[in-house]
């Protein structure tokens, strides 16, 4: 039986778990472990991780190894002696010393329907690739990543307007509710573990930087639509425009427009008082929500009225 719980975690995503697991009046969070603080923002002001303001809120002992694999943190946990410890989203490799401690195993909540993407960013991918469906998938870690025994799993459709940000709330409330169930069935013996296959069908799905938001417009109208969907909101799609940054929030493909055009992608192909559109590699983009460089979102017709856009200028 399942009592007492440590819980590993960092960001936003891991918040949910962990406040099901406290609330649920069935398991003793004895500690968390996230990671350190860090500077962040344009002011480097160090910020605590989401996990450690909520269990900080809640009462719960707070540990922040730079490495987890360092000795002096296994004898935190011997002493602790966790019946199972519950991994969300931590951010750091855990060492075989570890994961053979608790009597229950560690259990992982990862946001993907396993084994699809492995890896950090599976949420944003998922958008970015088109994928009609996404969820969450619990196993028992092993010491690859994401390679663990499979326990259950939970679907969740992605809608037609899904963005990064919409499925990263989504799937942080599968993965709350997903826990608990996991956690009862290890706990009483009912558990059925599915081994993975040493292959993931998809790429791995690595880290997003800035860089990666970078449009490129030789690319199709659809994907770069789903690219500007699935970096909203960090760490956000954009361009260059009069030598300037300019982010896109919000786009329509129309893929069957434009596709023969002579004018080379990036070019503004029709502009209106409400509307802007761009040659791609295969059809034209309609956008619909920007930001440039050091002001606020706005809508295309907002941005119009204070910038006036000509057709044949370049996004870059």
């Amino acid at each position: 039986m399942i009592e007492k719980v440590v819980f590993m975690g960092t960001p936003d995503f891991a918040v949910g778990t962990l406040q099901a697991l406290a609330d649920s009046g069935k398991y003793q969070v004895q500690a968390v472990f996230t990671q350190p603080d860090r500077a962040k923002g344009r002011g480097k002001a160090v910020q605590m991780t989401p996990v450690k303001e909520a269990a900080l809120a809640a009462g719960i002992p707070v540990y922040q190894p730079e490495r987890i694999r360092e000795p002096e943190w296994l004898e935190v946990l011997k002493e602790l002696r966790p019946d199972a410890i519950v991994v969300v989203a931590f951010g750091q490799l855990i060492p075989q010393s570890i994961l053979q401690l608790p009597p229950y195993g560690c259990i992982n909540v990862h946001a993907s329907l396993l084994p699809r993407y492995r890896g950090a960013a599976p949420i944003q991918w998922a958008v970015i690739n088109g994928d009609r469906e996404s969820g969450v998938t619990t196993m028992r870690m092993d010491e690859g990543l994401d390679t663990g025994d499979m326990i259950l799993k939970e679907t969740v459709p992605l809608a037609p307007d899904e963005t990064g940000g919409s499925l990263f709330d989504k799937l942080s409330r599968t993965g709350a509710s997903l826990l608990l169930r996991t956690l009862e069935a290890v706990g009483n013996g009912t558990a059925q573990y599915e081994r993975q296959p040493k292959e993931s069908p998809t790429a791995y799905a690595s880290m997003l930087t800035k860089k990666d938001g970078r449009i490129d417009w030789t690319r199709s109208a659809a994907e770069i639509e789903r690219l500007i969907r699935g970096l909203n909101p960090w760490p956000s799609a954009y361009t260059t425009y009069r030598g300037r940054t300019l982010k896109l929030w919000a786009a329509e493909a129309l893929p069957g427009e434009g596709k023969e055009a002579k004018a080379p992608p990036g070019t503004v192909a029709g502009v209106t008082k409400k509307t802007l559109t761009v040659q791609t590699g295969d059809g034209l983009l309609s956008i619909l929500e920007l930001q440039p460089e050091g002001k606020k979102r706005m809508t295309a017709d907002a941005f119009l009225r204070g910038n006036p856009v000509e057709t044949g200028e370049e996004f870059l």
